[in-house]
Formats: C-alpha cells, sequence, structure tokens
C-alpha cells in the first residue's frame, strides 16, 4: 500500500484517505489538531488515548510520519530542559493541504474547545502541555 504523499492520483487519494481516517490514526491527528500548540509530546497522545497502548500510539505516529502526514519536531540541545519532553508531534504542510483538501479539518476549531474543557488533567499532563515547544516554520 502506498501512503506517502508524493503521488496524487485519485486511488492513492482514496488510499490514503483511508488509511489517514483508520480509527486510532484520525484519533492521533484530531490530539494534534486540538493541542493548544498543535504540537503534542508523545506522553500528551498517550494519555489522550487511554484505550490505546502506548506502543500502538507510538505505532500509528511512526506510520502518520512515514505517510508525510506527521512531522517529529524536536527543541535544540540547548532548548532541552530535564523533565519535559523535547519532541512533539505536528502536521506537517503537506498534510494539512491534504487533509483541508478532503474536508477533514472542518472540526478544528470544535475540538480546540473541546480540549480546553478538559478538568481532570494530570499534574503531569498540565507540566507537559505548557512545555517549552520548538518554533515550527
Amino acid at each position: 500500500m502506498s501512503t506517502d504523499l508524493g503521488t496524487s492520483t485519485e486511488a492513492n487519494n482514496r488510499e490514503l484517505i483511508h488509511f489517514v481516517t483508520q480509527q486510532t490514526r484520525f484519533a492521533l491527528v484530531n490530539n494534534i489538531l486540538q493541542h493548544p500548540k498543535q504540537l503534542p509530546s508523545m506522553y500528551e497522545l498517550e494519555e489522550l488515548n487511554p484505550s490505546v497502548s502506548d506502543a500502538t500510539v507510538y505505532k500509528h505516529i511512526q506510520k502518520l510520519i512515514d505517510a508525510g502526514i506527521v512531522k517529529e519536531v524536536a527543541l535544540s540541545d540547548g532548548e532541552r530542559r530535564q523533565g519535559y519532553p523535547w519532541k512533539f508531534y505536528g502536521l506537517t504542510d503537506d498534510g494539512r493541504a491534504f487533509l483541508e483538501q478532503h474536508n477533514l479539518l472542518a472540526a478544528e476549531e470544535t475540538l480546540q474547545r473541546i480540549y480546553e474543557t478538559i478538568s481532570d488533567k494530570s499534574e503531569k499532563m498540565v507540566k507537559y502541555e505548557n512545555a517549552p515547544r520548538p518554533t515550527v516554520e
């Protein structure tokens, strides 16, 4: 199965839509969209998906990275702080364009409002949510 954004035939588009909208992967894309900085750490993604194992979250993020939908961004060595995450996950420009082209971003604002209402976040979750993030261009 070719899930690379580099090709854009109709069949590949349908395949990629199906790939991205698989339940766990689509939940992860939604978690990225709803995050205040749209750059959650792996811990935040794991906490937002308690019914999915940490290994499964990692596996699906890697698949989204391989497909060109998501990118991993990291703080430089000088910006890293002990006890805080330094790797984060966000949409690529091509991934965002693909999602927009196929109307998969329509609920972005609603997702962000829902995220703001989560009141039972652990102390670690709040700490990680407020951790420094790399500047993404």
